[in-house]
């Protein structure tokens, strides 16, 4: 067993149980590790406090499984934190409401770097870190004893990967290969998605709470949907009353998925226009025709994945967010996101606060908004919160 030695006072933050060891707070490696092997940490008196994942190509040098020193990192291990993250969603989310939803979380459940979707009778895996790759095939076994489903999907294929010097990996883990479209239900609406070659997983999972909030707020309003992907939130407008959406996206794929989902929902065609394109000048040109709307709801990609990108993705913020307060009409709504791990809220608040400024109108915060409690946020681990939003009305 090899062991991961830190600098004097560098374990300060393992003992504050944060389970990010970064390469500049390691002394020295005693041993020789494979990628991916679990190490013992120990602090510069050679005092045990540990466990962790070897991530040798990474910043994040070491991921911590576990900080009892005393507890084997081992097939049983992974068993009781996959139960404890699949009863912690059952115990939060009514069955009724759902069957598209994340069953782990990542290092929010103990276990860093590993990701479980659920759409329906299909799991969507996907493995972040060297440590989660090291235990891939039990992991499979154990999601499929412990869920009762038989098919799994794995989505390795995201660009942290690259940093942890990993391969993409996408394809049929368990079972077949599902098909290219699975059918979710979302409270009582239906959505179609492709695991196979969606965002993400294939959904905006975390929006689930925010998609219902927007429905209470739609009736009667104008609505203009940008970066609209599949249409989760359009169609949650329209359930709501919404006099009309208008779904701006780049993706001609997204936009047609997006179609289909507000066609089997039941909602007049009529209501929902859509429109490929940038929404970056798409927001220009409908300012320049002096087009409004009642509410105007911003979900854009992640703009910083981290802090030293958060400079450059402020000024997007801005321009999104100036253009579509020049869009409102008085009295109309802003739903604005920011999924960036690298912006924190009170970042983003002023970002929005300054475009609000610079557009010559009033606006004040009327709600906050989040990720669902299907992805939970450690308190150990605030970089968890990723998701931000705000409701500001003008």
């Amino acid at each position: 067993m090899a062991n991961l030695i830190l600098k004097p006072g560098r374990e300060k933050s393992v003992l504050h149980r944060h389970p990010w060891i970064f390469s500049s707070a390691v002394l020295r490696m005693e041993g020789d590790p494979e990628e991916g092997e679990t190490l013992c940490v120990m602090d510069s008196h050679n005092k045990a406090l540990g466990w962790a994942a070897f991530s040798p190509h990474s910043q994040i040098r070491a991921r911590m499984w576990s900080w009892n020193p005393d507890e084997s990192i081992d097939q049983e291990f992974l068993k009781r934190r996959l139960a404890t993250a699949i009863a912690l969603r059952r115990a939060v989310i009514p069955a009724q409401e759902t069957d598209a939803l994340r069953l782990v979380h990542a290092e929010s459940d103990g276990l860093p770097g590993i990701i479980v979707d659920r759409y329906a009778d299909t799991l969507v895996l996907q493995l972040l870190t060297a440590g989660a790759e090291r235990w891939r095939e039990d992991l499979a076994n154990l999601l499929i004893e412990l869920t009762g489903l038989a098919q799994i999907y794995e989505r390795s294929d995201v660009d942290v990967r690259r940093l942890e010097g990993l391969p993409e990996r996408v394809g049929p883990l368990r079972g077949e290969i599902p098909h290219e479209r699975v059918m979710v239900q979302e409270n009582d609406l239906k959505f179609w998605v492709d695991v196979i070659r969606g965002h993400k997983t294939g959904f905006y999972l975390d929006q689930r709470p925010n998609r219902q909030r927007l429905r209470l707020l739609a009736y009667g309003r104008t609505v203009l949907n940008c970066f609209s992907y599949t249409g989760a939130f359009a169609a949650f407008a329209l359930a709501g009353g919404a006099s009309s959406v208008l779904s701006v996206d780049s993706s001609t794929e997204a936009l047609k998925l997006g179609i289909e989902n507000v066609a089997v929902n039941g909602f007049p065609a009529e209501r929902a226009e859509w429109m490929e394109g940038d929404v970056f000048q798409v927001l220009r040109s409908f300012r320049d025709e002096r087009r409004s709307f009642d509410l105007i709801i911003l979900d854009p990609p992640k703009f910083a994945p981290t802090i030293a990108q958060a400079e450059k993705a402020a000024r997007g913020y801005k321009d999104i967010n100036l253009l579509a307060f020049k869009l409102l009409r008085p009295g109309g709504l802003l739903f604005t996101f920011s999924c960036s791990g690298g912006i924190s809220m009170e970042l983003f608040q002023k970002i929005v606060a300054g475009a609000a400024l610079d557009a010559g109108v009033e606006a004040r915060i009327v709600e906050r908004l989040g990720q669902g409690p299907d992805h939970p946020v450690a308190l150990n681990f605030p970089e968890g919160q990723y998701l931000k939003g705000l409701i500001c009305a003008i």
